[in-house]
This record gives structure tokens, sequence and C-alpha cells, in this order.
């Protein structure tokens, strides 16, 4: 059965790969971003795909306009069966030393943009007695990582709102997924690793941290790996409430789950190399 499908974050990693295989696949995708140009690169290729996309520039913080953007797809396509929230920012740094107005800005971006685009189509849904709500969250969403308090904060975030909306709107056919990467190969968390000052109590623990983060980027999915994982959870008819993308994720969650606190701190603390 052909979908249509909203992607928020659309143009780049992972949200663009699934775009793509999408399109081939012969389902309709809408979505916005805030990369004007990816947006319109992407657009070309959706077309060159046979696929008659509705891709726009937008801001997830801007409210108003992802109103207007779900009263645009709706007018022509009549109604949407998937929507994915992909869209999200890092934040990275020891947490004494991290600025809280950019902070605000990750939680607006990562849990409010979320809420907002899922509020937006869930009447629609509602009324029509189907639908998926698919997030990306992060293995972070279960398993906090230091230096990633803010980050972390806000995919545990994601994930109480996803697992809260699900007895909400489950009654009215509308099915709620997240889906949890631990990492994927791009450029997303090198932009945001910076070491702290000279004469932070934290830099030496935050270069290991970095350079062991870094070694792991190197074989983790690419982003159409990550996208085709992604493309058959947005096809499963009852996705399962949570989804990993690779076995080192389902590893990691499984152990977090049984293992003693005092075993998993020590567990993490070896694995990213920063034991005091």
């Amino acid at each position: 059965m052909k979908q249509i499908v909203v992607i928020t974050g659309v143009a780049q990693g992972m949200g663009r790969e699934a775009a793509k295989l999408l399109a081939k696949s012969g389902d309709t995708v809408a979505g916005f971003d805030v990369d004007a140009e990816g947006v319109k690169s992407l657009e070309a290729e959706l077309k060159q795909a046979g696929c008659d996309p509705l891709l726009i520039k937008l801001d997830v913080t801007d409210r108003p306009g992802i109103l207007k953007f779900r009263d645009a797809v709706l007018k022509k396509y009549g109604h949407v069966d998937v929507v994915l929230s992909n869209v999200g920012i890092g934040f990275f740094g020891p947490f004494e030393e991290v600025n809280l107005e950019g902070a605000l800005k990750c939680m607006d971006i990562n849990v409010i943009g979320t809420a907002a685009v899922f509020q937006a189509f869930v009447p629609m849904m509602r009324e029509c007695g189907s639908g998926k709500l698919l997030a990306v969250s992060s293995l972070v969403g279960q398993v906090p990582f230091p230096f990633e308090s803010i980050y972390s904060a806000s995919k545990f975030a994601v994930e109480g709102l996803v697992q809260s909306l699900k007895y909400e709107v489950e009654p009215f056919g509308i099915k709620v997924a997240l889906i949890q990467p631990a990492q994927v190969s791009t450029s997303f968390a090198a932009k945001i690793h910076k070491l702290p000052p000279e004469g932070s109590p934290y830099r030496e623990r935050v270069r290991r941290f970095i350079e062991k983060d870094e070694e792991l980027i190197k074989t983790a999915p690419t982003p159409l790996q990550a996208a085709k994982e992604i493309v058959k959870i947005i096809k499963t008819k009852n996705p399962a409430l949570y989804n990993q993308l690779e076995t080192k994720s389902t590893l990691l969650l499984a152990l977090n789950r049984i293992l003693p606190p005092r075993i998993k701190d020590e567990i993490l603390l070896n694995y990213m190399d920063i034991k005091p």
C-alpha cells in the first residue's frame, strides 16, 4: 500500500535518504527543513523518481508555519498516513559550563518541535481512524551519556512524550513508535564536539570522550543504512513502540534494563574512556 509520509528534517542525513527510498517505492513525501538548498535539490531528485512532493523551507520552531504547512499538505493530498519527526540538534559539553539559553533552544527544537508537528496532524488522523506518528529519539534517550546531559534530557523527554501519547491516540487507530539510533556516520557529532577551555576541570575527560566517540562514528551505520531500517518501520502496519537500527543499540538497551547501576556505570565509563 502506497503511503503519504511527512518528514521533518528532510534535507539531510537519514531524513533525506528515507525520502528518496520512499519515492523510489512509489510513496509520496512531504516535508520541511531549514536548509533551503537541500530542500530544493531533494525536490528535484524526488520528482525525477516520479514522486509529487511538497517540500518547503521551514524552521520547526515556527509554530504557525507548521500549521500552514499542514494545511497545504492536506489540501494537496487529502490525508497523511505517517508523520516522521526527524528534526533535531545536538548539544554537548560539561553541564557546569553549558549555556542554558542554548540548552533551551535544544529543548525547543528536539522536544517541542516533535510535539508541534505531531499535534498538527493528530486531528486529521483521529478523524480518519488511522495513522502513524514516528519520532527519532536516540540511545541516549534511555542510556544517558556524560557531557550530553542536555541532549540526553531532550531525548528522554521525547521518549516520555511518545510513551504517554500512545495511551491517548491508540483508541483512535493511531500508532506511535520511537526510533532509537546509537550513532549514524554523519557530521552531526563533529559539529558539536568542542573541548572546554584551558583550565577546565573537565577538559581531559572530554578530550578522551570526543576521541572515543569519533572513533565509534567511523564504524557507525551510514545515513542510507539507517534510512533503510526507518523505511521498514514506516511500512510496517503495526510498528513496535521501540525500534533500534542496529544490533549494538539493541544489546546496549537490553543490558541497561537488566544490569545493576554500579555495573552499568563501570561499563559506560570504560567504554567511553572517561574514568577519572
